[in-house]
């Protein structure tokens, strides 16, 4: 893993040992782009392209023979000097100017990887990086531009972000600051995005790349989830396991725009950074503004192997290193048991009955605090309703931690009731416009995270309750998009900056949170996936995924974002049935296994559970238990089902000693071909073992021919299979009728007229 400059300061090659990035200086000041790839030995201007005369375009000062701006691949560009295509940078001068032109000046390479003041960022943590620091500059408006890029050893990405400087006189207002920018050469792609709404988040779009531009954005505040902030160009046909995948995802949780544009040419230029509507940040002399991290992945084999490094990279370089490898806690929430209608009663069977079956954390969610059984009042006081819960807090900490449980509980800080005392005594601390009645979500308002004196007091509350030590986990919720964006703590000129500050005191008050108390998991939530994005995985180890738990529904949702995230930041629970959301009824054994492979939780009334439930329930927590360890630091994939009726996923262990594999079935189908699933990344040299069924596999038949489950007559039935590696080869095979035993022994259940195969 290297950072090479060539001998006459023109040209850059970043190599992690798996990726490139090539840079060139033309001219000696234009900064363009060259290749982003698999790792190269050496970069000679391979690739650099040869331009024909063309009409109706323009260039200045250039030696290129024929070239025309709106046909270079400019490494971070802006408008009005001759390129018309999607601009990274957009400034407005003080005096009416609003074209800027950054010419390159100067590289140097830094040791290890910077973080960014005030914002989430991936550290280097235990794997070597290094980081390309590029510096571009229009002297005539004043403003400088510091470019970087780090790369890790062995890792197939490259994080990249910008600061501004305003080297001159006159305040400088910027208006587009996008984080990345990348050229890429006339080819067919293919788009992907995650796209959804509140319980049905994560589904994939995929569309062929046409000319023009392709986008998609977030203008509620939140990154959201009506898309994540993310998209891939894929090359044609790419499957979980060949095909070229170039991906960018950015470290941030507010408004954004990512897009491609497809130019007259066929050329794409792909782009990802805070969204331009509603953004002006007013940069004064002597003034610095940062973008957020912007995260460029590319994979040469397919989706599963893009997924994998931002997996690791998620794991090893962003969450809370105090939780990285940190055994999660198997825990009960009371949301769908008791609403807002909790109890001291309530509280204590419930958690008498998680203890029994082997649970860890039992978190109070919502109405702990509220005047009423609904969520129309006491909002931002955070005063327990001693009423409801007699001792308060403290009491019913101190009961579920004498059942051997930690104890968690929910927050809202960002909302606020009309209703409640604070808002009475500080209205101006809400996001409003003067003039209108603000606007209500959920019979809420928002603080204005921006302000200072916000910031303290969602400090002081939080700190009311971690200060004593009965907290040991928090559910950090926010339920409503933006609205009002306005805030009366900035003059007019700086009206602009308000939802771009909002995040910024957010990410403060985490960071003073977090670094208070290192040790209380934080898990984040907004009404589900709404803002499930890395910028919050910096601050909180795991995520609420979506506030449907439905089985069936949560392969979807779970599956989309394992694209993004490792399994342990995905929260999972089991619910009951019939579920609350989709009122549809699956198995107890698939609601677990649909979870089992990511962050597992409960979330159902346990007093309505038979005791032959609770005892099922207790034997899946075991057997969890027994599997987490190696499981969280596994490599998470995707596996090609032989049809649309089923999905494969996979957890392999980080040595390949052993792995999990779950099979759905969605629907019961006689006509449904019999397909064999074939488990890839596996030791194709030697042997694994089937546990359940004792059946012995070559780790290349499972990976080039597969195995057969049975066709059971039932919808929504999911099959699991550990495979373990053999050193020998020594343990005699099982025959067919011990195969068909061993399936059934294993707990799959399935009706006696069911098909074995």
């Amino acid at each position: 893993m290297n950072i090479y400059i060539d001998e006459a300061g023109q040209s850059a090659r970043l190599d992690s040992g798996t990726v490139s990035y090539v840079l060139e200086v033309v001219d000696g000041k234009y900064l363009v782009h060259r290749y982003f790839g698999p790792s190269l030995r050496r970069w000679h201007g391979c690739g650099t392209p040869v331009y024909y005369k063309r009409a109706y375009s323009t260039a200045h000062d250039c030696s290129v023979p024929n070239v025309s701006f709106d046909d270079f691949p400019f490494e971070y560009p802006a408008r009005g000097r001759g390129d018309f295509r999607i601009p990274s940078l957009q400034v407005q001068r003080q005096d009416g100017i609003s074209v800027v032109e950054p010419l390159f000046k100067s590289w140097r390479v830094l040791e290890g990887k910077p973080g960014i003041p005030g914002l989430p960022s991936v550290f280097q943590g235990d794997t070597d990086a290094a980081t390309l620091e590029v510096i571009c500059e229009d002297k005539q408006a004043g403003l400088r531009v510091y470019m970087y890029y780090s790369v890790f050893e062995g890792m197939n990405m490259v994080a990249r972000h910008q600061c501004f400087e305003n080297t001159g006189t006159q305040t400088l207002v910027l208006e587009n600051v996008q984080s990345a920018s990348l050229e890429l050469p006339a080819r067919s792609y293919e788009f992907l995005s995650l796209y959804g709404t509140h319980a049905k988040e994560a589904n994939r779009s995929r569309f062929a790349l046409h000319s023009g531009i392709q986008k998609i954005e977030s203008v509620r505040g939140s990154s959201s989830p009506q898309h994540q902030p993310f998209f891939a160009l894929l090359s044609p046909g790419t499957t979980e396991t060949s095909g070229e995948v170039y991906a960018m995802h950015l470290v941030y949780s507010g408004n954004f725009l990512a897009q491609a544009e497809v130019d007259s040419f066929g050329n794409v230029r792909a782009q990802i950074g805070i969204h331009p509507e509603g953004f002006a940040w007013r940069l004064e002399p002597g003034g610095h503004f940062a973008t957020p991290e912007a995260i460029l992945n590319y994979g040469g084999s397919g989706l599963n192997s893009m997924s994998h490094g931002f997996h690791r990279l998620y794991r090893e370089h962003l969450m809370p290193r105090h939780f990285a490898e940190t055994m999660r806690p198997v825990l009960l929430n009371s949301w769908e048991s008791m609403y807002y209608d909790v109890s001291m009663d309530k509280i204590e069977t419930q958690a008498a009955l998680a203890a029994r079956a082997g649970m860890e954390l039992f978190v109070l969610d919502d109405g702990w605090f509220r005047a009423d059984n609904s969520s129309s009042s006491s909002m931002g006081d955070w005063q327990c309703n001693l009423e409801k819960l007699p001792g308060g807090i403290r009491r019913a900490a101190g009961i579920v931690h004498g059942k051997g449980l930690k104890f968690g509980l929910w927050f809202e800080p960002e909302a606020v009731c009309k209703n409640s005392l604070l808002y009475r005594k500080h209205p101006e601390w809400v996001l409003h416009i003067p003039g209108y009645e603000p606007v209500e979500g959920r019979h809420e308002y928002l603080l204005d995270l921006g302000r200072q004196e916000v910031q303290d007091y969602l400090v002081g509350v939080l700190d009311s309750y971690l200060g004593s030590g009965d907290v040991d986990y928090i559910k950090w919720d926010m339920n409503r998009p933006l609205t009002d964006v306005c805030s009366l703590a900035l003059g007019p000129e700086q009206k602009g900056e308000t939802a771009h500050r909002y995040i910024l005191g957010l990410y403060e008050v985490l960071h003073r949170v977090t670094s208070a108390y290192p040790g209380v998991l934080i898990e984040g939530c907004s009404s589900g996936g709404a803002r499930f994005d890395p910028g919050m995985l910096y601050y909180v180890a795991q995520n609420w995924a979506s506030d449907n738990t439905d089985a069936f529904d949560r392969t979807v949702i779970q599956d989309g974002f394992s694209l993004l995230y490792p399994p342990v930041a995905i929260g999972a629970h089991v619910s009951i049935t019939p579920n609350h959301q989709t009122g549809r009824y699956t198995p107890l054994d698939t609601r677990y296994q649909i979870a089992r492979l990511f962050n597992l939780g409960y979330e159902l009334d346990l007093t309505k559970c038979s005791e032959e439930e609770l005892e099922m329930i207790a034997g899946q927590i075991a057997e969890h238990k027994g599997e987490r360890a190696w499981m969280q630091g596994g490599i998470f994939s995707r596996q090609e089902a032989p049809n649309r009726n089923y999905m494969v996923w996979s957890v392999m262990g980080p040595d390949r000693s052993q792995c999990q594999v779950m099979v759905f079935q969605k629907f019961y189908d006689p006509l449904c071909c019999h397909g064999r699933f074939r488990i890839q990344y596996l030791d194709p040299d030697t042997s694994y073992l089937e546990t359940g069924s004792g059946q012995i596999y070559g780790g290349d038949e499972l990976m080039q021919i597969g195995f057969t489950v049975p066709l059971v007559k039932e919808d929504f039935h999911a099959f699991t299979f550990h495979f373990r590696r053999l050193d020998t080869e020594k343990m005699p095979p099982v025959n067919s009728n011990q195969f068909r035993s061993g399936i059934l022994k294993r707990g799959l259940n399935p009706p006696p007229d069911c098909v074995i195969f």
